[in-house]
């Protein structure tokens, strides 16, 4: 079934005060309250020197026969539809992380020009999921991916739970759709992760950008690993019990065969 997300003013303000749209406080003025932001207030946002920019996708600008990462690509054009909050989620994406989504544009570009407008490559699925329920994830525990490639969800969520919250797992949420998702207060979100083993306190975002443009991730959508992000501390209502992660729908178990590539390194 298709998602609808709720109308701007019926959606519950307290969603914006939890995890994941709390991390997020800093785009409050464009998110909450009943007037959406127009596209120039986006454009008025966009960080000094960044040669793209939002644009209303209408009629008029579709006319130029563009795909939409080409257009981004050629003419520095983010189509945008206006009161839309996928698109607005979109938008802060943009704003917060505007090299890894340059990243993303240039491969995509690179596999239509290979693949045309028509097809896709194994490389742009892993690219699209990502860019719509991506979350970049640093685990410096090797105990705890362990328990993450068996699908233990109990053992990750539950009996690892301080993990969550003393700096043995830290992620970044990317996924844009998530953020949509996460509208609704009571919705099992699972991210599409990219999971990094650092030597310190490394800038997730820019390694994980640099490696995305240099090629080395994101060939295939099954470097991605699902993780439920509702089993982290204060991401769902109902997780602070441990029922919860004995039988929560969006914790599934691994499919017979279904292997996940090492961490990366970040030195």
């Amino acid at each position: 079934m298709k998602y609808i997300a709720p109308a701007r003013g019926t959606v519950d303000p307290a969603v914006f005060g939890r995890p994941p749209l709390a991390a997020w406080r800093e785009y409050a003025d464009l998110l909450e309250g009943t007037a959406w932001p127009s596209i120039d207030e986006l454009n008025r946002r966009l960080p000094a020197g960044m040669p793209q920019r939002f644009a209303a996708q209408a009629r008029e600008l579709l006319a130029d026969g563009l795909h939409y990462e080409q257009r981004i690509a050629e003419r520095g054009v983010i189509a945008t539809r206006e009161r839309n909050w996928h698109d607005l989620f979109n938008a802060l994406a943009w704003l917060r992380h505007p090299v890894l989504k340059r990243a993303l544009n240039a491969r995509q570009v690179a596999e239509i020009a290979c693949m045309g407008t028509k097809l896709r490559s194994r490389a742009q699925y892993a690219l699209t999921h990502f860019d719509e329920a991506g979350v970049i994830v640093a685990v410096h525990d090797p105990a705890l991916l362990a328990l993450w490639d068996a699908h233990d969800w109990h053992g990750l969520f539950w009996r690892r739970r301080q993990a969550w919250l003393d700096g043995s797992i830290r992620l970044e949420l990317f996924g844009h759709a998530l953020l949509e998702l996460a509208l609704n207060p009571g919705k099992l979100l699972v991210g599409k992760a990219l999971v990094f083993r650092p030597g310190g306190d490394a800038d997730l975002p820019a390694h994980c950008a640099a490696e995305v443009g240099a090629g080395r991730l994101l060939l295939d959508p099954l470097e991605l690993r699902p993780l439920p992000l509702s089993g982290i501390p204060g991401w769902h209502p109902h997780n602070a019990g441990e029922a919860f992660h004995r039988g929560a729908a969006c914790y599934q178990p691994r499919r017979a065969g279904r292997e996940y590539p090492p961490a990366s390194p970040i030195p």
